[in-house]
């Protein structure tokens, strides 16, 4: 037995042993901690860290979640998980939309293109009017970044599934493209707001100050704000300068290792390595006697895009229903995998090839589906015992109007990471963040840089945290092992962050 599997046998015995005393613990704790009324106290950071700390130490996502969420089942006293948190979790229309579209049906478009070689053939098409080498090849991926913007989930998958075949045969690891893909999703989203995410924050804020009274205000004060998300804009540069090369320092031992073996050897994922996605995700079998054409790749990617952005920029700009434009993000993905189904049998290809393509592609996304499904109990665990409730209560106590904007950054940034989401950290934090920026100081401009602070940093968490359904589509869609991604972007989104809170505290200081 290698010393690598050693290892790996170590750390799975020691998640057992976890597991088994957290069990333990339930027969004696089970109900017997004290509800605060809105959390647990520190309990309430238990489960989130636990499980953080797990996926770290074991590298083993799945029995971290699991663990996780076992003891949030302890501390509640609600020992059935199954029917107290994961049954309602995967069961509910918003698990259920996330695996038609991002699992299903962007297996089945990737499994579809296997069969067609479209995307191999815009990835050949690309590299020779385009792509030159592995700088050109990360460059023309955040170039993807920005174009697909509508929003963090479906900007990965966009990204990650367009451009991966050109990365990988310029041997680019599966570290960097994933860096990359997930660090120009939700900042470019947060940036070029032409989605649904001005809305869903405007609804968050709009009442919770004298100037955001109503809710076109406050979608408005999201727009007043860009230029104070700093976090987002270092982000992106951040990222822009890591594909040319132009990085300074290239923080992180793991992310230059993964650059060197890749260039090297031409080896895109570390050995021993669990990418996400399967192997029928990227072996490229075209039927005897078809012929990959650009079409197979543009009719359903202009599909996708075109239904998805088409109907909101109508509605948004020209019809002027701005509280409610149409998003039709779920038919948009339905719609493109029919059409690359289509074209492929127009093309002359068996109805029995493309639907063995589709099948084979929703089969490589299952650990996807495995992992989003536990991500999403964990959710659920965290909304039960008040995590982020309580780390505004614990945190909001020492504030100063110089301090505050820094310090929202860092909580919405430590809320997002622990619960792996950012729209549910902007739930939490900005009924409670508007009012204490307001009552420090009436200024418009002061409450928009504390307004950015908060979206810049619940993106960061959201980002990073390896139980985020961001950080996971972005394995999924770029093939590289998930703990991975995370060890290797860490390092660059700190450095981002660390910046950040610095450029907050100095123009905190000037408005003052």
């Amino acid at each position: 037995m290698t010393e690598t599997a050693t290892r790996r046998r170590r750390r799975r015995a020691l998640g057992v042993l976890v597991a088994v005393g957290l069990l333990a613990a339930g027969v004696w704790t089970a109900g017997r901690l004290p509800y605060l009324g809105e959390h647990y106290g520190i309990w309430s950071l238990a489960p989130p860290v636990v499980t953080l700390v797990l996926a770290f130490a074991l590298r083993d996502v799945v029995a971290a979640l699991f663990i996780g969420i076992a003891l949030g089942g302890v501390i509640t006293g609600r020992l059935n998980i199954v029917q107290e948190f994961l049954i309602p979790s995967i069961g509910s229309p918003d698990f259920g939309l996330i695996l038609l579209v991002y699992l299903w049906a962007l297996g089945g478009l990737i499994g579809v293109w296997t069969r067609t070689g479209g995307a191999l053939r815009f990835a050949d098409w690309a590299g020779d009017k385009v792509v030159s080498g592995p700088r050109s090849a990360k460059f023309f991926g955040w170039l993807m970044g920005l174009v697909f913007h509508q929003g963090g989930t479906i900007s990965t998958v966009l990204t990650g599934t367009t451009v991966r075949p050109i990365t990988d045969r310029h041997r680019v690891s599966h570290e960097e493209l994933a860096y990359i893909v997930d660090s120009t999703a939700s900042p470019v989203a947060t940036l070029i707001p032409f989605n649904i995410w001005p809305i869903y924050v405007g609804g968050l804020v709009v009442g919770t100050v004298p100037i955001l009274e109503t809710r076109q205000e406050a979608i408005a004060f999201f727009f007043r704000a860009l230029p104070f998300n700093f976090y987002a804009m270092l982000a992106i540069a951040f990222t822009l300068l890591f594909a040319w090369d132009r990085l300074p320092i290239l923080p992180g031992r793991r992310m230059q290792e993964a650059r060197r073996r890749a260039r090297e050897s031409g080896q895109l994922d570390r050995d021993g390595a669990e990418p996400l996605a399967a192997e029928e995700l990227s072996e490229v079998r075209v039927p005897t006697g078809y012929r990959p054409s650009l079409i197979d790749f543009f009719a359903p990617i202009g599909t996708l895009l075109g239904v998805a952005i088409i109907p909101y920029v109508w509605t948004f700009f020209v019809l002027g229903r701005r509280e409610e434009p149409t998003l039709l993000i779920a038919e948009a993905f339905v719609l493109a995998v029919l059409v690359a189904m289509g074209v492929a049998m127009a093309r002359g290809m068996s109805l029995r090839d493309v639907m063995d393509g589709l099948v084979s592609g929703c089969k490589g996304v299952t650990i996807g589906a495995l992992v989003l499904a536990l991500a999403v109990t964990l959710k659920s665990v965290t909304d039960a015992l008040g995590t982020a409730s309580y780390v505004v209560t614990e945190l909001g106590n020492v504030v100063s109007p110089v301090a505050l904007p820094a310090l929202l950054l860092f909580v919405s940034m430590l809320i997002a990471f622990s619960t792996g989401t950012s729209w549910g950290t902007y739930a939490v934090l900005f009924p409670v963040a508007m009012p204490l920026a307001w009552s420090l100081s009436p200024d418009p401009g002061y409450l928009a840089l504390n307004f950015a602070a908060v979206t810049g940093g619940s993106v960061f968490g959201d980002q990073c945290s390896p139980i985020s359904d961001t950080t996971i589509l972005s394995s999924l869609a770029t093939g590289c092992d998930l703990m991975d991604h995370v060890t290797t972007q860490l390092p660059m989104a700190l450095g981002a962050a660390g910046l950040a809170a610095v450029l907050y505290t100095v123009v905190a200081v000037w408005m003052g």
